[in-house]
């Protein structure tokens, strides 16, 4: 509802309303109204309400850790970990009210940089592991380019299927450029090597793929070269790694005392947790039994000082984030919008149930970060700022109105 000002001009309201007639891929035309100025407060809740509970949780885990390694430092971990939720939240409502069109634009320069600090990444020195994942600032910043080139990912596939989406049945646009881009990406992951970084992007551009609306007989051609490539890169020693968390995630009893140590203490924590969990604070694995906590494992904690009813209820919290932002999705008024969200959406989705699988020893241990809880600044920053896209996108829907 329009408000008149003192100057006699209609200004608009806060809300605004439009109506369009859009014509669907079937051909049939109908009445569409654009609703602009709002962002979707149930998901925006949701996302507070897993940071909060993930900043809880990582002080838990983390800060016996922090007393031993970090000279007596325990609040070491969140005290960071605090500063970047802070500035990421500030992020993410910047995000939230940026025209997420202006992304379009950028699209390719985001691809350039991110395979730019993928192939930096490479040639500098690696860590004590023989990883080349970080990029190192001084002696607070770092970040991994990997995190980047997901979002790179998402908005370059996102800009590309919605350009071409009549013509996506066909292999020259529906399938070779997005499988160059995944294939230069993907290579450049496996150098680094970043074998859990690479299934993901792999999975989020094959998500957005399927909801643009290409040929599904290239993804069973896709995923049996996949599967063959996994085998080859893991069994040939290309990766000796993954070979490794292979066989000691089917039997971590092997080398219980080395490499099965971190499985075998991830599923005590958990085991101990029982129903209702021994109470927050209370854990005994994160007192360096079990290695990294405030990482890839802090859901382990979760399991034990929560119990089985806790973990559940984040499980369920994850969901209904994933369920919200496939609605914001799904009510986007264009199909750019569309996909940017499904991308942003489908990453944090992948990200949370790979972690929970690792640390249940469901899957073999990937090494990827549980979103909002594990510790990490510039990734929370990242994923924070990802979070406020999906709010923009919420900001322009579109009802139907027959």
């Amino acid at each position: 509802m329009a408000k008149a000002s003192k100057a006699g001009r209609i200004r608009p309201a806060r809300m605004q309303h439009s109506e369009r007639m859009l014509r669907s891929d079937a051909g049939v035309v109908r009445r569409v109204r654009i609703k602009t100025g709002r962002i979707d407060v149930v998901f925006l809740l949701l996302v507070l309400l897993l940071l909060t509970i993930g900043l809880v949780m990582l002080f838990s885990a983390s800060y016996a850790n922090a007393y031993y390694y970090q000279r007596g430092d325990s609040l070491y971990y969140i005290s960071r970990q605090l500063t970047f939720a802070v500035m990421g939240t500030i992020a993410m409502f910047i995000a939230a009210f940026f025209d997420y069109h202006h992304f379009q634009s950028l699209s390719l320069l985001l691809m350039g940089g991110s395979l730019g600090l993928l192939v930096l990444v490479r040639l500098l020195p690696a860590n004590e592991d023989g990883f080349h994942r970080w990029i190192r600032i001084g002696e607070i910043i770092s970040f991994q380019p990997s995190e980047i080139a997901k979002f790179a990912v998402v908005v370059l596939f996102a800009h590309m299927l919605s350009q071409n989406y009549q013509r996506l049945g066909s292999f020259r646009y529906g399938i070779l450029p997005y499988g160059v881009v995944l294939g230069i990406i993907g290579v450049l992951l496996v150098l680094e090597p970043h074998l859990s970084a690479t299934v993901l992007v792999f999975a989020i551009g094959a998500i957005m793929m399927i909801v643009a609306g290409v040929d599904l007989k290239w993804f069973v051609m896709a995923g049996v070269a996949g599967v063959l490539g996994i085998v080859v890169i893991v069994f040939s020693g290309l990766i000796g790694y993954s070979s490794d968390r292979i066989t000691y995630w089917l039997h971590p009893e092997l080398d219980p005392l080395n490499k099965g140590f971190q499985t075998l203490q991830s599923l005590y924590a958990i085991g101990s947790g029982g129903l209702l969990g021994v109470g927050i604070g209370n854990s005994r694995q994160k007192y360096l039994y079990l290695p990294e906590v405030q990482n890839d494992f802090v859901f382990s904690i979760v399991g034990e000082e929560l119990g089985f009813v806790g973990a559940s209820i984040i499980v369920v919290l994850f969901a209904l984030l994933i369920w919200r932002g496939f609605v914001i999705a799904g009510r986007a008024k264009d199909r750019f919008g569309m996909l940017l969200a499904v991308g942003l959406t489908a990453q944090v989705g992948l990200q949370a149930f790979l972690n929970i699988a690792v640390v249940t020893n469901t899957i073999p241990n990937t090494g990827i970060s549980l979103p909002f809880f594990s510790y990490g600044g510039t990734s929370l920053m990242m994923l924070l700022g990802e979070m406020g896209v999906v709010l923009s996108v919420s900001r322009q829907s579109a009802v139907i109105k027959e």
